[in-house]
């Protein structure tokens, strides 16, 4: 089975929001959010930017106001770096993936009606499930994720601009391997419950599927924000591990880097930007002022 190593295709699936001033002016309604960060004398010191990391590639989703932003910034702040170097993630993921071995097929992993689901989603794709026994469960999950995916990662939000600044300065909050340790570190019970969400998410038809860039492309915050009390997000714990814990622990880098690097660009998964432990909300907290701009 191909797979891809990119922890951040589910993490997309959370979608970015902000706890404060969500008003924005009509005309700048039809592109994803931008946010400035300001210093406590006013003065601009960077931007936030929530990206989906797979995207149509006939989508519009830059406006005037995000290139002025991208050109005048002089370092990119993102997730992972070296999303082009398939090659080197799917090795990573593959030997991850399997560095524990599974005590139980995947079909014994799931319930009845679940385990109808999976060989449904397999079966479409010219797969048997015995293709996914020997992953951890977290493994078969993100496999099984990257079926579902309607949208390329080639075209993803984060993937074009690392390509933009290839040029300039570009530092990564986690890293590939960083990232899927937090997937691989999930106790088993955890690790199911992931599989189980994304098995129920992607064996839907695609006509009930959230549009998430649609959405996210519109801006539409609120609907943003509804759609990540949903699924697996509304899991505590796995709330908690995929976004809560990153959250503080970028929110501290971002302010080591606001403090000694000029006006970052930084540019994360959407749902990192969430509502009171999203990061804007933290960097608040920290004393600077983060307005959305667009």
């Amino acid at each position: 089975m191909r797979t891809r190593a990119f922890a951040a295709s589910l993490a997309a699936l959370a979608l970015m929001s902000c706890q404060a001033d969500q008003a924005v002016p009509d005309e700048q309604a039809s592109y994803p959010a931008l946010w400035e960060i300001a210093d406590e004398t006013g003065a601009a010191e960077g931007w936030l930017f929530g990206t989906l990391h797979a995207l149509p590639p006939e989508l519009e989703w830059r406006s005037a106001e995000f290139d002025r932003v991208a050109a005048m910034a002089p370092l990119l702040v993102v997730e992972v770096s070296g999303l082009d170097d398939r090659r080197t993630l799917e090795s990573l993921f593959r030997t991850m993936a399997y560095d524990a071995a599974p005590a139980i097929p995947i079909a014994e992993r799931l319930n009845a009606s679940q385990r109808q689901r999976l060989s449904a989603v397999l079966g479409d794709a010219g797969l048997d499930a015995r293709s996914l026994d020997p992953m951890e469960s977290w493994a078969a999950a993100l496999a099984i994720a990257e079926l579902g995916r309607t949208n390329s990662s080639d075209h993803g939000a984060d993937r074009i601009l690392l390509e933009e600044f290839a040029g300039r300065e570009i530092f990564e909050l986690e890293g590939a391997e960083p990232q899927l340790s937090i997937f691989n570190d999930l106790p088993e019970a955890e690790q199911r419950d992931l599989l189980v969400a994304v098995v129920e998410e992607v064996a839907k038809p695609e006509s009930k599927r959230t549009n998430l860039a649609a959405i996210w492309s519109s801006g539409d915050l609120d609907e943003l924000q509804e759609i990540t009390r949903q699924g697996m997000l509304a899991d505590p714990e796995l709330r908690d591990a995929l976004l809560v814990r990153r959250n503080k622990a970028w929110a501290a880098q971002i302010e080591n880097l606001l403090s000694a690097s000029p006006k970052p660009l930084i540019a994360v998964g959407a749902g990192h930007l969430l509502g009171e432990d999203g990061v804007p909300a933290l960097l608040e907290a920290r004393g600077y002022t983060v307005r959305r701009i667009q």
